[in-house]
């Protein structure tokens, strides 16, 4: 057995040990979601001792769940929220300039049946962020008056490198009809805005964190060890998957966890009430005809009861959702089979003449938002934007500082407000901004005509469709995996099947040199980890029995894993796509993916 294996047999986990060597630090970040990685990311770079628990892995929850957009926030705008707004745009935009390998323009097209509808209620929502609890779909006067606002929003909040998108525009029937035939023909018109998507965001966030470790020797993560309570004057952190303990010394505290901030305030002994947060669910699709019918657009448009709701491509698969239901976090967020029932009776709705049934669900999740308690009358309603709350922890001097809300797009400025506010509490000033610095693979990334020059300079001897690939998935850490991927294997390692060039089953587009690459450098513990955030497989529902093995074969020969670990890995990977996804997984068929449980 090699050295690495027999230690990671053996002994506790790097991230635990280091707990343990070293329980102290100036700062305490509980909370490894988008916000609390922005918040820890932010801290690194300005040098301070900071460290980053959180019971799961990285956005493995609320940040893995969202419906995987990057806007301003079109809706606000007609409840008043116009700083978040403001502030979200600018963000928007400057994520498209920092993390282009992961961040795209998204072109958004509202389907309009109505001309004057919601005009007469618009002003009192306008001015007071409150309207009537059920209300007719908005008609295109109101729409384009709200488009005309938000690209005034838009384009002041360029990035410093004038990175941006276009205009909104607004087109007839006939127009409609050639762009999008397979709209349903009550749509009278369609407005166009541009937003954006971000493509693979439990990526996009541990790039962050990676980018905090590389920078600051003194930054730590460590995941699957959760804040279980108070040991004296420290935080009791367990490692999850072992049952140490480690008391935390730290001189300022984070609460980053989301919808489950009040419950982790209850854990640390004190009692609050600040968040009231709306479940939200999606499904995802493989239908071709209905991916073929977005052409490459986010149709979002709202139901005759009011909702919202969204279909658009990502992956060669079809999101479609969203609901916006009160949730109780203590229970886990599921999916249901009413919410299925009612996004696919949606869908028909919009194309009806593209058939969409269950047999086309290869995945589904939710999550819980992190929204702050508020008196409104229907979820939609509720505010969207952040707020900081200072204290103590019970018992202590120590300052607390407590993120309340938070939403994917403006992750780097909350981040930067939190970092500030601890900076502040430490006495500390501010040496660097985050704004306008890449993320992970987004440092140096070529867009557009670029690209093909850039692979022949950096990935020579890599075959092109590879070379794209590589490119999409890890943005200039490409060259990394080719690497990984091209170390001789010899004619034993090609027998055997260990060689790193070598394709997994059942995902041809998928190495055993890339798969360990993976583990050996980007913070897994899990196959979880692996299956449904370090990749897109789960996503894009290609995960089989044979492709399990695979990886658990791979990943397990990196971290240690016993055989009999490896089949648990495995088994729990089978576990959470049926009980949290609605999936089950095939076996034993090349090709086949998950099916919908039911």
């Amino acid at each position: 057995m090699s050295a690495r294996r027999t230690r990671a047999a053996t002994g506790p986990r790097p991230a635990v040990a280091s707990l343990r060597d070293r329980p102290s630090c100036d700062v305490l970040i509980i909370g490894g979601g988008v916000n609390g990685v922005a918040t820890f990311r932010d801290l690194a770079l300005q040098g301070v001792d900071v460290t980053l628990i959180d019971r799961g892995d990285l956005a493995a929850a609320t940040s893995a769940a969202s419906s995987r957009m990057i806007h301003g926030g079109l809706r606000y705008l007609e409840n008043g929220e116009f700083r978040l707004v403001r502030e979200a745009v600018a963000e928007r935009n400057d994520l498209l300039a920092t993390a282009p390998h992961h961040v795209r323009p998204l072109p958004t097209t509202v389907p309009i049946r109505t001309t004057w509808a919601g005009l007469a209620g618009a002003p009192r929502r306008f001015l007071t962020g409150h309207g009537p609890a059920r209300r007719a779909p908005r008609g295109v006067a109101l729409i384009e008056l709200g488009l005309r606002l938000y690209d005034s929003y838009s384009h002041a909040g360029r990035a410093a490198d004038g990175t941006g998108v276009p205009r909104h525009r607004l087109a007839g029937r006939e127009q409609t009809r050639r762009e999008l035939p397979d709209l349903h023909p009550a749509t009278r018109w369609t407005a166009t805005y541009y937003d954006a998507c971000v493509r693979a965001p439990e990526r996009l966030v541990l790039e962050m964190a990676l980018d905090a470790l590389a920078a600051n020797p003194r930054a730590r993560v460590a995941t699957y060890a959760g804040a279980v309570g108070m040991d004296g004057g420290d935080v009791a952190v367990e490692d999850l998957l072992t049952g140490m303990r480690v008391p935390v010394a730290a001189r300022v505290v984070v609460n980053a966890t989301g919808p489950w901030v009040d419950l982790t305030q209850e854990a640390l002994g004190e009692h609050t009430a600040w968040l009231g947060g709306t479940k939200g669910s999606h499904l995802v699709l493989d239908n071709p005809a209905l991916l073929a019918a977005c052409a490459g657009r986010e149709i979002f448009f709202e139901n005759e009861d009011g909702r919202i709701v969204l279909v658009y491509p990502q992956h060669g698969r079809v999101i479609v959702g969203t609901s916006d239901l009160p949730a109780d976090p203590r229970e886990p967020a599921r999916c249901t089979e009413e919410e299925v029932d009612y996004f696919l009776d949606l869908v028909a709705h919009v194309f009806p003449d593209i058939p969409v049934g269950s047999a086309d669900i290869v995945f589904r999740y939710a999550g819980i938002r992190p929204l702050p308690r508020a008196d409104a009358a229907t979820p939609g309603e509720i505010p969207r934007d952040y707020r900081l709350e200072d204290g103590t922890l019970p018992g202590t001097e120590v300052p607390l500082v407590t993120i309340v809300g938070g939403k994917w797009t403006t992750m780097r400025a909350l981040g930067e407000r939190a970092a500030d506010r601890v900076l502040g509490l430490l006495g500390e000033t501010r040496r660097v901004s985050t704004r306008g610095l890449p993320i992970g693979g987004g440092a140096g990334f070529p867009v557009d005509d670029a690209r093909d020059g850039w692979i022949d300079e950096h990935l020579p001897g890599v075959p092109l469709d590879r070379a794209r690939t590589l490119l999409d998935r890890y943005g200039t850490r490409a060259v990394e995996v080719a690497a990984a991927e091209s170390v001789p294997g010899g004619m034993w390692a090609r027998l055997w099947g260990a060689d790193p060039g070598a394709r997994l089953a059942d995902a041809p587009d998928v190495t055993r040199g890339e798969i360990a690459w993976i583990a050996r450098h980007e913070r897994v513990a899990r196959l979880t980890d692996v299956v449904l955030r370090r990749t897109t497989l789960a996503f894009e529902g290609r995960v089989t029995e044979a492709l399990l093995d695979d990886l658990a074969d791979v990943v397990g020969e990196e971290l240690g894993w016993t055989r009999r670990r490896r089949r648990a890995e495995v088994d729990a990977v089978r576990a959470i796509l049926r009980e949290t996804h609605g999936v089950e997984v095939a076996r034993g068929r090349a090709g086949a993916g998950p099916r919908r449980s039911r």
